[in-house]
């Protein structure tokens, strides 16, 4: 254990059995807008205290107004690393703790695989990888030695699913999916909870701030024809960032949270049929695969 691990081991044990008592610390990242703006106001009309992280915390000057010392906005973007550890210490001069941890920043990119750039796709997995770990780097020494807290790790649909289009942007959420599988166990012995949120499509600015990349006409057939489906989708085919919200703190308040926590059935529906479809593949090719084993 680190000097800084011990630090925070010690002072944070002296309040082990006190804490109980006081109302949660969120850290939330992307807290300015959509489920991450919904999150940082609902924490806060409980009487929550939110250390809320954005690229630009103008938007949240009005909440902060209202709520005084119990919202400390921070200035970070989740791709510095050292900036997202320095955001963790002001959080723990601020309110002495954390207990959920909102790993929500991200943006999407759409297009084929094939025409999303190199800087496109790296700069999409900076952000919605990469950022992911620097958060936890940062915030898993802290919940480690209080021996408690709560990992929220921002997927969607995407995670279980993809569609012509969005295949860099699934591979993202598929890649903290995977990395969130084996963080639950890790951690779990160690009063830490870890649960994956997979929301569908929500009426947010996402896809409103969506990358695109430069269209080839091979894949106007599949890739154009799916963003032009989107496109076209109703108002009622979006969730609202307020019930997505409603539905985290659920299972957050929960006692035995899940590790996948999907919200809306439409994009459950599509999950589900994605997984099913993996199922007929094992099933399907089972001769095959029994077969290297004789």
């Amino acid at each position: 254990m680190t000097r800084y691990e011990l630090t925070l081991y010690g002072r944070n044990m002296t309040k082990e059995s006190n804490q109980q008592n006081h109302p949660r610390v969120w850290l939330i990242t992307g807290a300015t807008s959509g489920i991450g703006r919904e999150l940082t106001l609902q924490a806060l009309e409980s009487g929550e205290s939110v250390s809320a992280l954005a690229r630009d915390t103008a938007p949240l000057e009005e909440l902060a107004e209202a709520h005084g010392g119990r919202l400390l906005a921070i200035e970070a973007d989740v791709r510095d690393e050292r900036a997202v550890q320095t955001a963790v210490e002001r959080t723990l001069a601020r309110f002495g703790r954390v207990d959920v941890v909102a790993n929500n920043a991200g943006y999407g990119l759409f297009g084929a695989v094939e025409e999303a750039s190199d800087t496109q796709v790296r700069a999409v997995f900076d952000t919605n990888v990469f950022g992911v770990l620097n958060v936890l780097r940062a915030t898993l020494p802290v919940l480690r030695a209080q021996r408690s807290g709560h990992v929220l790790q921002g997927s969607s649909i995407y995670g279980q699913s993809a569609h012509p289009g969005v295949g860099l942007l699934a591979a993202t959420k598929h890649a903290v999916e995977g990395l969130s599988e084996a963080l639950v166990a890790e951690v779990a012995p160690l009063g830490v909870k870890v649960t994956i949120v997979q929301p569908g499509l929500t009426a947010t600015p996402f896809l409103a701030n969506l990358d695109v990349a430069a269209g080839l006409a091979d894949y106007d057939r599949t890739v154009r024809e799916v963003q032009k489906g989107i496109g076209e989708l109703p108002a009622s085919a979006f969730s609202a960032a307020a019930r997505i919200a409603e539905g985290i703190r659920t299972a957050v308040d929960s006692p035995n949270p899940p590790l996948r926590l999907a919200l809306g059935t439409s994009g459950a529906a599509d999950m589900r049929t994605a997984l099913e479809a993996r199922v007929a593949d094992l099933d399907g090719w089972k001769h095959v695969t029994d077969a290297i084993d004789r």
